[in-house]
């Protein structure tokens, strides 16, 4: 069984994975083929090449043996074709946009996802605590160790998009404190019943507690709720931007614990991590969670594509930038008399391949550091 568990896990993994970076480049093919860039291949994962799906036009369409990924090869992507149709001939604005492209695919997909959990099936929160206060207003009301408290007047709690929801629902409580509340709760065996309870006063509750029970948290209740199309939408677009900020906060902690001390298992994951979350994701807590993680990798795969280090798209619009500025200099010189102004066009695109190997090389190796701590956490359960 656990065999079989494992080998889905490793499934799901590939197939999340395959899906965030084909949409991030089905991104690039769109713009592309919109501005007449003329586009070569577009391939689902990464060769050696498998079977050629679709070969009409001048695109042809592939399905690759490396289960990895997806890719797009433009005309003159490396820089150096004279097909007018070629993305090293078409305008700096057309080649940032297309590479830009991707990054908001993903960041449009994280979004669609999360519109669609808050519009369909939002997983409810329920306050499961272990232990209630003698002569507290939830011993009197009856309210036992285990028992889950569903919903406060009806009102029941959203498990995401943040792990301090919580907080938020324990919060609840102590607004009410001083009124009568009328509680829906679950009973270890799984009854329901409605509990009505006078709450502290505010100034009890505030050292006390408004209810009386201890080691009190939010745990998944097996429930959904939905929301009407336009809360959704507006509920989507706010879990995406707590999607960046989350991520944001990740990266400045790795990079704060590089600079602190590089020996140190970093604070983030990298692909075996990852997939190591997935499968405890979907066989924990089911399918719904698992789609808000595939959302959560999303808007990860836009954000890290959008930094300013080759070979990522963000690395790369930066190298065109550069290149602009640099042939708008050498430009200026010469009609300023200077000659040899400016670094001629093969020495700019040997720069600018050098600068992606030696970021290629960089990001390779990150890639096995991170992942050697990824690999000790799992065969030593902690840091190595």
């Amino acid at each position: 069984m656990a065999i079989i568990q494992g080998a889905i896990t490793i499934l799901l993994f590939i197939f999340i994975l395959c899906a965030l970076v084909v949409i991030h480049e089905f991104g690039h093919f769109v713009l592309a083929r919109f501005f007449g860039i003329r586009v070569h291949e577009f391939g689902i994962g990464f060769p050696p090449r498998a079977k050629v799906m679709r070969d009409r036009g001048e695109t042809i369409y592939t399905l690759n043996w490396l289960p990895i990924g997806g890719f797009v090869r433009l005309e003159g992507e490396d820089g150096d074709s004279d097909d007018p149709r070629s993305f090293a001939v078409a305008a700096l604005p057309k080649k940032l946009l297309v590479l830009l492209a991707g990054v908001g695919m993903n960041l449009l997909l994280a979004f669609v996802i999360f519109t669609g959990i808050a519009w369909l099936a939002t997983p409810q929160g329920g306050i499961i605590f272990n232990e209630v206060v003698a002569g507290s207003p939830a011993d009197l009301s009856g309210l036992r160790a285990g028992e889950t408290i569903l919903a406060i007047d009806g009102t029941t709690f959203d498990l995401l998009p943040s792990p301090e929801a919580g907080q938020h629902a324990i919060a609840a409580l102590r607004e009410r404190a001083g009124h009568t509340v009328k509680l829906r709760v679950r009973a270890a065996d799984g009854a329901k019943r409605d509990v009505t309870v006078t709450l502290r006063p505010p100034d009890v509750a505030a050292d006390k507690g408004a209810l009386g029970i201890r080691g009190a948290g939010l745990a998944f209740s097996g429930a959904y709720a939905g929301r009407d199309p336009l809360a959704a939408v507006e509920t989507g677009a706010a879990w995406t931007v707590s999607a960046f900020r989350l991520i944001i906060d990740g990266l400045a902690s790795l990079v704060s614990s590089i600079a602190s001390n590089p020996t140190q298992a970093p604070p983030v994951t990298g692909p075996i991590g990852i997939a190591v979350q997935v499968g405890d994701v979907f066989w924990q807590l089911g399918p719904i969670f698992t789609l808000y993680l595939a959302g959560l990798l999303s808007a990860n795969l836009a954000l890290v594509n959008i930094l300013p280090f080759p070979p990522l798209d963000g690395g790369r619009i930066l190298v065109l930038l550069l290149k602009s500025l640099l042939a708008r200099g050498g430009a200026l010189l010469r009609r300023a008399g200077v000659r040899g102004g400016g670094l001629s066009e093969q020495t700019a695109i040997s720069v600018e391949r050098l600068t992606y190997l030696v970021g290629f090389v960089f990001l390779f190796g990150f890639l096995i550091w991170i992942t050697y701590f990824d690999i000790a956490r799992q065969v030593g359960g902690g840091t190595p």
